[in-house]
């Protein structure tokens, strides 16, 4: 019996020490052929940064939008002649300061090409005053542009180049956005090169900020900096939802809140400024203010929110229809006026020479006013509406 176990042993330690050997020396010997799996274990496949369903694959993040809509965005630079000095050509400051070279100013922005015949959408303050602007594509190609027509009053203004095969985006349905909708911002901050930054609609309808006349802002927490002025607010679809603007930072840089104009009323804008040479807005001659509670409870009135009327001009469309100050303005158009803000972009909206319906508050009454808007007139202080 022992010389039996002392048998089994050393054969036991030939064999293991056989493997030992096959194993440093001819490891490939010890693997499975290919097609021979070890029960239980599944074969190894190469992942991918996509999400597979029955066959569909479907890719994660916004790279489709951003691919679809950056061509069309391009960045804007400007330049703009030096000041004169007015001590130029003064013989003793010469004699003191020397004869100093002025140099250009030389400004940075981004724009939209939103048509294939060459126009393209920016802010008016990213041009204004240029006497050279020059337009860079993503595919490496630049341009001269010329300036179609600006309109201070909404900060845009429409420029055209001359190139063909020019990428378009498409203008998107503003009315359809949502605060938290996913919303990307594209342009050329600070002109290191394009860029897209991803956030959502943070509010709509933004006004009082002192920006522009007309005020109706998309607020988004996507990072918009300076450089990004002009660019594009695309959504997940790569359409377009609004022209960057301004932001909001006490550092010079994004902290979060941007503001964009609806393009909506950057279309309307172009499309007078191309066709018209001007941009056509309705106006009806009054002088208005926010109606606030102390204001309402003073004159005992109904209602708490409104546009209190404080003046009227005599033969002007609203004084025409029967408006009267101390009126309150409640609805135009069928559409509800909170502040004098909302109350200016309605009566902008309305087609000059077409009638309208107020609905207004006057003292416990309630009545409807038809007014014929007629063409705001050109220089018009923001007083009058």
């Amino acid at each position: 019996m022992r010389k039996t176990w002392l048998i089994f042993s050393q054969a036991v330690t030939v064999a293991l020490a056989i493997v030992f050997v096959i194993a440093t020396l001819k490891p490939d010997w010890l693997q499975n052929r290919p097609g021979s799996p070890v029960p239980g274990l599944l074969p190894m496949v190469e992942t991918t940064a996509t999400t597979t369903t029955a066959g569909a694959t479907t890719p994660t993040g916004y790279s489709a939008a951003a691919k679809r809509a950056t061509p069309a965005v391009v960045s804007i630079t400007t330049r703009k002649a030096p000041a004169r000095n007015p001590h130029e050509g003064d013989p003793w400051f010469d004699f003191f300061f020397g004869d100093r070279e002025r140099q250009a100013q030389v400004g940075l922005g981004s724009g939209v090409i939103v048509s294939s015949e060459g126009y393209l959408l920016t802010n008016n303050h990213v041009v204004e005053g240029a006497s050279d602007i020059d337009v860079q594509l993503t595919d490496g190609r630049s341009a001269p542009a010329k300036v179609v027509g600006t309109d201070p009053d909404s900060d845009v203004a429409v420029l055209k180049i001359e190139l063909d095969r020019l990428p378009v985006m498409a203008f998107g349905n503003t009315d359809s956005l949502q605060v938290g909708d996913v919303v990307l911002a594209i342009g050329n901050p600070f002109g290191v090169g394009q860029t897209v930054t991803a956030g959502i609609v943070s509010a709509l309808g933004r006004d009082h900020l002192g920006i522009n006349t007309f005020e109706n802002f998309i607020q988004t927490d996507a990072a918009i900096n300076p450089g990004n002025s002009g660019g594009a607010l695309v959504d997940t679809n790569g359409n377009l939802m609004g022209i960057n603007t301004a932001i909001y930072s006490r550092s010079g840089g994004s902290m979060g809140i941007g503001f964009a104009i609806p393009a909506n009323t950057a279309q309307h804008v172009m499309e007078g400024l191309v066709r018209d040479g001007q941009v056509t807005r309705g106006w009806i001659g009054i002088e208005p203010r926010d109606l606030t509670p102390e204001i309402a409870q003073t004159f005992n009135l109904p209602v708490s929110q409104g546009v209190l009327i404080t003046g009227v001009l005599q033969d002007g469309p609203a004084g025409e229809s029967g408006m009267l100050p101390g009126d309150v303005v409640l609805e135009v158009a069928g559409k509800r006026v909170r502040n004098t803000a909302q109350l200016l972009n309605a009566v902008a909206a309305l087609k000059p020479q077409t009638q309208a319906s107020f609905l207004i508050q006057r003292g416990k009454a309630s009545l409807t006013l038809k007014v014929t808007a007629v063409q705001r007139p050109k220089g018009l202080a923001t007083a009058r509406r």
